[in-house]
């Protein structure tokens, strides 16, 4: 599993998924923009979504990773806190495990859209870095 961080940015959030794999940076940067929303209090999840699509880019496949997973919370009212992905070439298929918005402990602003301002998908040498500002 990865880690998260945040970026300044003058009027949105910048969000950075860590991973020892690409799958694992950008479940990370999932991680980041769903708990800007807010903290899940159900223990266990009361949906699994399953998320696919093709993208050959990475950095296109963060925001449409990104925007997929914010489109499905919003349409079911739920807020994911657990993922899965994996990518053979251009094809990518995951999961989110999430709560009803009802079961949120607290409730922060609403992420709207990953966007590509600030896009980048990177590997150091230590690992994988996903980022983008997304639209709060």
């Amino acid at each position: 599993m990865g880690t998260y961080d945040y970026f300044d940015h003058d009027a949105d959030i910048g969000i950075i998924g860590r991973g020892k794999s690409i799958e694992a940076a950008f479940i990370s940067a999932a991680g980041a923009m769903f708990a800007i929303m807010g903290t899940v209090t159900c223990a266990d999840a009361s949906e699994t979504v399953g998320i696919t699509f093709e993208e050959r880019d990475v950095e296109l496949a963060l925001v449409q990773w990104l925007n997929l997973l914010l489109a499905e919370a919003s349409s079911r009212r739920l807020l994911f806190f657990g993922f899965s992905l994996k990518h053979e070439g251009a094809e990518w298929t995951g999961t989110a495990k999430g709560c009803h918005v009802s079961a949120l402990e607290s409730r922060g602003p609403e992420v709207k859209g990953a966007t590509l301002t600030m896009l980048s998908v990177s590997h150091t040498a230590v690992e994988w870095e996903a980022r983008c500002v997304v639209d709060v």
